[in-house]
Formats: C-alpha cells, structure tokens, sequence
C-alpha cells in the first residue's frame, strides 16, 4: 500500500520531476505532482508525493520543515478530499421575470 503525502510551501518554480527526485533522496517515490491553476498553467505552491506506507512517517520527519530555494516546505499526510462548495452562483445573474 502507498501514502499519499501533501506538500506545502514549494517554490513557484518546482515541478513534478523535481518534487520526486526531492523526495527519493530519502524514499522511492511512487508518483509526484506539483498542483497548476487550470488557467494560468502556473503552480499553485503545493503538491502531493506518493510513497509505501512503511516509509511515510520517515518521509514526513525528514523532509517537513526542510529548506528548498530559501523556503520551508511543510510535509503531512494528505487528508482525503471533501466535496468542493458549489461555485455556480455569485456575481451578475441575469434575473428572469
């Protein structure tokens, strides 16, 4: 089984290579991906790596709180996704009568 491990606190210009070979210096890393605004295409500062379950706890002791390009990265245990708010509404809407 594997873990899933966010990341926060990248630099802007990090990318999903980058992120993985960060994180093999300690473990294997099974995937990692740097998070991009749809729109922009630009990364959003935090991503997620996936690594064994035996070796998560060491991971996120050794690389939480590290420095990478003068910024303190932030390693946890992603927490599992909860349904976004509902986006639709807001701003101008055309009323009909």
């Amino acid at each position: 089984m594997t873990k899933v491990l966010f990341v926060g606190n990248l630099p802007w210009s990090a990318s999903d290579e980058e992120l993985k070979e960060r994180f093999e210096e300690v473990a294997p890393v099974s995937s990692a991906r740097v998070i991009t605004d749809r729109t922009t295409g630009k990364s959003r500062g935090f991503g997620f790596v996936e690594v064994s379950d035996e070796l998560a706890e060491t991971v996120i002791r050794a690389m939480d709180q590290s420095d990478w390009n003068g910024r303190q990265i932030r390693v946890s245990e992603a927490q599992p996704r909860t349904n976004p708010p509902d986006r639709r509404g807001g701003g101008f809407q055309r009323r009909r009568y």
